[in-house]
């Protein structure tokens, strides 16, 4: 009878965050281009259809085409308020078949399976399948969630590092690849002696670190292992002397040496041993962990330079959109004297992946790649999503409970649903406030 009564619940708030996004983008695609209006044209098969949930792809990559929509919108609402509200009765009126096919399909996306519903899987092989991969189309498809076999071929290509050109994609690897051993042999397999006092702190700090990183998952505390991620921290570090390694870069290597992997490694990951695999196999894969680690780094370099100023800048923002979303929060906290610094500076420097339960973290991170220039932005409105998910047991809290509650989490059960209940969350914020600053002035 409770787990009938919670999963009313659950449906309750996921019918509920529908109808806020359908209010929100009334006659507008989100997407995976379900449509939350009247078709023109008969509509397909609901089990043929794409993610709802999600944004389509980043900002820089989408062009002008999204603002010039805002921008006509926001000029048909200044111009007549009576003709933007009679166009949208006549021609984008939401149906109760069209919400109630839409409903069944978060609800699915919830349950997790959403990245290998046939029909997505047959989008993602169609676009991966062409001679050129359209990258905005593969970013709308992503953000929802990739099938887990086609994973590590789409997170290179989300990430730039594999060519979009089928026929230029093998040798752009194999060149990359080479690199990254030649890196390796000039910066990381030679003497201490030939090293500086500074890198040799560096790397005393990276090995020390290696050990700590994920222990709850026994793979990473395989000897050799941990000397891949060594391998691939200290090249990087050297090679990106603004910032160095900063304590938390270990932990964003992760996803991507999992996600690598598991082209070779079946199964478990708990029962994974990398010994199984050949040197070749290891450098190929520790190769594409840096190259991947550092277009993602590219992106956030401010995150991890002296004080980290990139962080301060996103926690001051995060802070800002908690106050107008659920002021009680905000003035609890602000009342007990608990500033957000004091927690979200970890969930912004490891991105999460300390805060829930391994097994979910390639999941979120298909929707970081998805996000591509524009993720760090967004990542202020997951992290407000992830955080109101307490809301109400956070104002029941003294300062000292806060502290402990955020540090410990109770997400160690967490599955899909609730992970995909904070995207859509974020994803609903980002439309409403994204393109509206002023919301969020103090």
């Amino acid at each position: 009878m409770k787990n009938s009564d919670n999963n009313s619940s659950l449906d309750s708030r996921i019918n509920q965050t529908l109808k806020n996004v359908q209010g929100l983008l009334k006659g507008r695609s989100i997407p995976g281009k379900v449509l939350l209006t009247r078709r023109a044209d008969p509509p397909e098969d609901p089990s043929l259809r794409s993610s709802t949930f999600g944004r389509s792809f980043s900002e820089n990559d989408a062009g002008t085409s999204d603002q010039m929509d805002m921008s006509k919108e926001a000029e048909a609402q200044g111009t007549s308020k009576q003709q933007n509200n009679n166009m949208t009765t006549n021609k984008l009126k939401p149906t109760n078949s069209n919400v109630e096919i839409t409903s069944k399909e978060v609800q699915k996306s919830v349950m997790g399976a959403r990245a290998t519903d046939s029909a997505r899987v047959m989008k993602f092989t169609k676009e991966l399948s062409g001679s050129t991969v359209t990258l905005e189309k593969l970013r709308e498809l992503a953000w929802s969630g990739v099938p887990p076999y086609m994973r590590p071929n789409i997170w290179r290509l989300l990430l730039g590092y594999a060519s979009p050109n089928s026929d230029r994609r093998e040798g752009v690897l194999r060149r990359k690849r080479l690199e990254y051993l030649d890196c390796v042999a000039q910066f990381y397999d030679i003497p201490d002696t030939e090293r500086s006092d500074d890198e040799i702190n560096m790397l005393r700090q990276i090995s020390v670190d290696c050990p700590r990183t994920v222990p709850d998952v026994n793979f990473f505390q395989q000897e050799q292992v941990q000397k891949s991620l060594e391998r691939i921290l200290y090249t990087w570090a050297i090679r990106h002397p603004a910032s160095g390694y900063v304590q938390g870069i270990n932990d964003l290597a992760t996803p991507f040496l999992v996600v690598f992997l598991s082209e070779h490694l079946e199964g478990d990951i708990h029962k994974w041993s990398i010994s199984d695999l050949s040197p070749d196999k290891i450098s190929n894969v520790e190769a594409d962990c840096y190259w991947c680690l550092s277009k993602l780094l590219d992106g956030m370099q401010d995150h991890y330079t002296f004080a980290q100023p990139g962080i301060q800048r996103l926690v001051f923002k995060f802070k800002e959109l908690v106050n107008r979303i659920d002021e009680p929060v905000s003035r609890h906290m602000e009342e007990q004297g608990l500033e957000f610094l004091q927690f979200a500076f970890r969930w912004f420097n490891c991105l999460l992946i300390r805060e829930i339960p391994f097994h979910l973290v390639t999941r979120l991170w298909d929707t970081y790649l998805a996000e591509g220039d524009a993720l760090p932005d967004f990542l202020v409105y997951i992290f407000a999503s992830f955080l109101l998910t307490w809301s109400e047991e956070l104002q029941k809290l003294d300062f000292q409970e806060l502290v402990m509650f955020l540090q410990h989490l109770p997400t160690q059960n967490w599955t899909h649903q609730e992970l995909e209940m904070v995207l859509s969350r974020a994803f609903m914020w980002h439309s409403m406030f994204n393109n509206s600053p002023s919301h969020l002035a103090s």
